[in-house]
């Protein structure tokens, strides 16, 4: 028998590491589906949160390298990319990464130190910021639509240029996403059955947008089975998402979408298993990531199904990082050897 008996801890960087492996799959899906330019959108969010991360630790007179190769900065800029939309302006990702690094994380102190997801901080500042912007999302390949299809290089022209090709408009390329199209469809008096026969939605959600959910799903269950994360925060928001639409779909199904068209839309299992599961922003305590994660999950509906916004995941995870202090404090298990009520 060998000693010692202690296990060496992954090191940061080759957690991260495979955090961006198990994003491959949504990735490789979302090209086949919508093209390329999300892979220009990535590359344009990873260049930018490694300059601003340099830039920001030079500022400080913090070591570049070592920091800069943690992959917590690519991963920042990957989640960002994935939750805008892939025809987005090449500025709007530069802005939104740039911001998520050097006010989100720096300005709190750096890896660490920073309360709030710093992707969703970027996200909910274009979203608010620039609102027609982001809710320019590609139509799928395939769809049946009659509606124009745009080459790589016409993606990369109006990323670069908004140049489009003679006599294509940006609505014949584009759609609102398959819960905004659901929520604006509601408000003129349609049924949710009427609205999922729309050639946009699939067999669960909108199509294309649910096989990317799977992808994701797919990486989810590779980084529990890598140990990387623990199944408490992706067990609790999907199952308090799946209950809670259930509730409501099952006292008016007219006017609330089924669990699975909730669990398959949006970013739902981009935040199960990739947002929420940050260990930085999120509760220590297996009961604290359970309550974290179920609070997520309500507000992420609610936000859905009555709020101003068609997805909540960015909103209710910022939300729910307010109350991570408060969580750990009343879930934290005693000192050993002392006795007491916490405070």
């Amino acid at each position: 028998m060998n000693s010692p008996y202690l296990h060496k801890s992954p090191s940061v960087s080759a957690i991260m590491f495979k955090v961006l492996l198990a994003l491959l799959p949504g990735i490789a899906l979302y090209v086949w589906h919508f093209g390329p330019a999300i892979l220009v959108s990535i590359a344009l969010a990873s260049l930018t949160a490694l300059g601003t991360e340099a830039l920001m630790l030079k500022l400080r007179n913090r070591p570049v390298m070592p920091f800069l190769g943690d992959n917590s900065a690519l991963l920042t800029g990957w989640l960002l990319a994935l939750s805008i939309p892939p025809l987005a302006p090449w500025w709007l990702v530069v802005v939104g990464t740039a911001f998520a690094i050097a006010i989100a994380k720096h300005l709190y102190g750096g890896l660490g130190n920073n309360p709030f997801n710093p992707a969703m901080v970027g996200y909910a500042v274009l979203i608010i910021s620039f609102p027609a912007q982001m809710t320019h999302w590609l139509t799928p390949h395939g769809l049946g639509l009659g509606l124009a299809e745009l080459g790589f290089l016409d993606q990369l022209k109006y990323m670069f240029l908004g140049a489009l090709p003679p006599n294509v408009t940006l609505d014949a390329v584009t759609m609102a996403t398959p819960l905004d199209t659901l929520k604006t469809r509601l408000h003129l008096d349609e049924s949710v059955g009427q609205i999922l026969q729309m050639p946009i939605y699939g067999r669960l959600a909108g199509q294309g947008s649910e096989m990317v959910s799977l992808g994701f799903l797919i990486g989810g269950l590779y980084l529990l089975a890598a140990r990387i994360i623990t199944w408490h925060i992706p067990a609790a928001f999907l199952g308090t998402l799946f209950i809670t639409a259930g509730i409501f779909h099952l006292t008016d199904p007219d006017h609330y979408a089924a669990p699975l068209f909730h669990w398959f839309s949006g970013a739902a299992m981009l935040g199960a298993f990739f947002i929420l599961t940050d260990p930085v922003t999120g509760p220590t305590t297996n009961k604290g990531k359970l309550i974290f994660a179920a609070g997520a999950g309500l507000l992420t509906y609610l936000i859905r199904a009555f709020g101003s916004f068609p997805d909540g995941m960015a909103f209710a995870t910022l939300l729910m990082n307010i109350c991570v202090p408060l969580i750990v404090l009343y879930t934290q298990p005693p000192v050993f050897g002392k006795k007491g009520k916490r405070p």
